[in-house]
């Protein structure tokens, strides 16, 4: 299919692109229109044409995340970072409407030839298909044409803000901006018996801003807006307004301020700069409130993505409850989208339209739409009556060996999941060591950019067609956590080699499920326990064994404070910090003492409540068969400018302190000694096990490594909650 690509030095091209597929409960869409919102896509493109210079001044937050990368990993891999980022090209689009042509098993609301409003700017995209999960989506009613419930998604955003301010009949309402958002907010404000001025800079709007109810315009520059407040509120000031404008100053929040009324409201949905002066906010003690987005349940993956709806009684509008009160609107006439609409244009003109808005003639723009015909399905439309079978293994107790030699090499490696790790820290170091088949990635886009940079055979949304063929091959697993067990159980019945980053699998029952596949498959399993294969730790190591008797080693982890938004804030997704993150230097006690865990106990700093309902910070310690022991302070707590990992060991005659994998200071023999490393072993493991692959070498970590460092993890979450020692024992 074909989807339009933005690259961050601005560049826009119309690219073909793997078909996506629909998401667990979602649906699979081709797309007769969407529309572009002018202002903020145009914003995106003006952003994407920034130096890095004038990127690093407008996001400062991404600046500080750099810096920290830098000081742990370095500057090299920081920059490399940056530039994979910087490389990858971003999706545009996040209104549309279309026709189902597939539908998940677990969707029950949707079926084959419906026709759907979706929106989301996580998979909306101006494409030729797109998958949505079943919340973005809304079934297009009868007398509502495709092009007009393109607009669905933007109406909601204009709907919510409408909610948001909770207008009275008859109130004056003052709306700053009249872009496209701005002037469904008219519309809408106007439906609802609100009297609506419209304020904008560009004369061209005020005809629009007409059409879409208002009743008055006033065109910054030419009018005085205090005065025509004054005599339209007989001196009054305004009910209320509503800043939908884009600026980088303060000046529309201070005009709208000034003419409101005393205790009036203010609703920010534009993205706008909004500095409160005092002696508007203070002494008119005004109300402010911001909109998000669609309405209720944006930013939510729980319900975008998991589909789990908020209760009507709780929560009356919901983004999809303002996407089915949208498309009654257009249905009763109430909207006028036509009057809206200022250019039509078939999508394979897409590049030419965009170039025209980049230029002085976005100003007299509104609605943009692009139409992408409604004729026959393409010969790369999936089957509609056929849905990919779920795979169900059930696991018995079987204990796997170590994987001998193989007798042949691979013939090639697919890779599931090419985020910006795996496109960092992995792929640079398989590519040129073994052949590339096939990339997988949810992201159509991103996909094709993998596949052109690292030189993959072909590129795909779903990895069912990967397992399809029955070929000696292997693959590298590199999804979100809650993904990997399925993944490598999947592998493994097709009799792969497989390569899946930590964390193994979220829960015991995976575990044992993954153990008895293993034992009965062709193929292996390696987890991406990096820093064993380090070679700081590998030298470390060496010294240990060298030496004689137990040893202790306290490895200390300034992880941070987590983000709310991060997906590992998702319990389900991640499993938590303690199980997707700790379980490396569980590993890493492990691999320096190569001895058996057999007992942890463990606590917590902060209780497991509120907003997280998980630990994300733990200190254990761990009893190792040979008398070892090892101490892990994994914290969310400390301060950035302290190093993030140190790790400190113990043994008869022999003191060492290893930081951040870079630096390692010996002390033995009443001397000091120091040795200088790279990396924390991503090179390193692609290299080790890419040279299993080829039959060079045997299977560098034993299955049974592997499982043994996730009992330990499961044992020390266990410990957590239990608030006593346990033991690690077997399954």
């Amino acid at each position: 299919m074909k989807q339009i690509a933005q690259y961050q030095d601005g560049r826009l091209e119309l690219q073909d692109v793997p078909l996506p597929t629909a998401p667990p409960g979602g649906i699979l869409v081709r797309l007769t229109h969407s529309v572009i919102s002018v202002g903020t896509e145009k914003m995106k493109v003006e952003q994407a044409r920034m130096n890095l210079l004038q990127k690093a001044r407008a996001r400062p937050d991404q600046v500080r995340k750099v810096l920290d990368t830098a000081r742990t990993l370095g500057w090299r891999a920081a920059m490399e970072k940056v530039r994979n980022r910087l490389e990858i090209p971003s999706p545009l689009g996040y209104s549309a409407a279309g026709i189902v042509v597939a539908v998940d098993p677990a969707n029950t609301r949707f079926r084959a030839d419906d026709r759907v409003a979706i929106g989301g700017a996580e998979c909306a995209f101006h494409a030729e298909y797109a998958a949505v999960p079943d919340l973005l989506a809304a079934r297009i009613p009868d007398g509502v044409e495709n092009w007009q419930a393109a607009y669905t998604t933007l109406c909601s955003i204009s709907l919510q803000a409408v909610r948001q301010l909770q207008p009275t009949l008859g109130e004056r309402v003052l709306v700053v901006g009249q872009g496209l958002v701005g002037l469904l907010v008219t519309a809408f404000l106007r439906a609802s018996g609100a009297r609506v001025m419209a304020l904008d800079v560009a004369p061209a709007r005020r005809a629009l801003a007409q059409a879409m109810g208002a009743e008055k315009v006033v065109i910054a520059g030419q009018q005085d807006l205090r005065q025509e407040v004054r005599a339209w509120t007989e001196g009054y000031g305004i009910d209320a307004a509503v800043l939908a404008a884009s600026a980088a100053t303060n000046g529309p929040t201070e005009q709208a301020l000034e003419v409101l009324r005393d205790r009036g409201r203010v609703v920010v949905v534009g993205k706008t700069k909004v500095d409160l002066p005092w002696e508007y906010a203070f002494g008119k003690e005004i109300e402010v409130r911001f909109s998000r987005s669609y309405g209720p349940g944006r930013y939510d993956p729980a319900y975008e993505w998991a589909g789990a709806d908020y209760p009507i009684g709780y929560v009356r509008w919901t983004e999809q409850r303002n996407f089915e009160a949208s498309l009654q609107l257009m249905r009763s006439g109430d909207l006028n989208l036509a009057a809206l609409t200022t250019r039509r244009a078939p999508f394979t003109q897409a590049l030419q339209v965009y170039q025209h808005l980049m230029g002085e003639g976005a100003a007299g723009e509104a609605g943009v739409i692009l139409e992408y015909g409604e004729g026959q399905a393409r010969e790369s439309e999936p089957a509609r009556a056929t849905n990919p079978p779920r795979l169900t293994l059930v696991p018995t107790q079987v204990h796997p060996t170590q994987e001998p030699r193989l007798a042949r090499p691979v013939s090639r490696v697919d890779v599931i999941g090419a985020g910006n790790f795996a496109r960092t820290m992995l792929l640079p170091h398989l590519k040129g060591r073994v052949a590339l088949g096939a990339v997988v990635n949810n992201t159509a886009l991103s996909t094709n950019h993998v596949r052109n940079k690292f030189g993959f055979a072909s590129a795909a949304t779903s990895y069912e067609q990967v397992f399809s063929d029955e070929v000696d091959a292997g693959v590298l697993i590199a999804t979100r956590h809650n993904l990997h067990a399925p993944l490598v159980l999947a592998a493994l019945a097709a009799n792969r080699h497989v390569f899946v980053e930590k964390p193994l699998c979220l829960t015991r029952g995976e575990l044992a499920q993954i153990e008895s596949a293993a034992a009965t498959s062709r193929g292996s399993v390696q987890v991406g326990f990096n820093r064993r294969f380090a070679a700081a730790a590998t030298y470390l190591r060496k010294l240990l064994q060298e030496t004689a008797g137990p040893k202790t080693a306290s490895f200390r982890v300034m992880a941070g404070p987590l983000e709310p938004t991060s997906w590992f804030a998702n319990h389900a997704e991640s499993g938590g910090r303690v199980l997707g993150e700790a379980c490396h230097f569980f590993d890493f006690f492990c691999f320096l003492f190569d001895s058996r865990p057999v007992r942890v106990s463990a606590q917590t700093v902060w209780p497991a409540v509120g907003r997280l309902p998980f630990p994300d910070s733990i200190t254990a310690q761990v009893e190792f068969a040979d008398g070892s022991c090892g101490q892990l302070v994994y914290s969310a707590e400390g301060d950035s400018s302290w190093p993030k990992e140190i790790c400190t060991v113990f043994g008869a005659g022999l003191t060492a302190e290893l930081q951040n994998f870079k630096t390692l200071a010996v002390h033995r023999h009443r001397k000091r000694s120091t040795r200088e490393f790279e990396g924390k072993g991503h090179a390193e493991q692609m290299a080790a096990w890419t040279a299993f692959l080829r039959g060079e070498a045997p299977h560098p970590v034993p299955f049974e490594a592997a499982r043994q460092s996730m009992l330990l993890t499961f044992a020390a979450v266990e410990a957590l909650q239990q608030g006593c020692s346990v033991e690690i024992g077997t399954l």
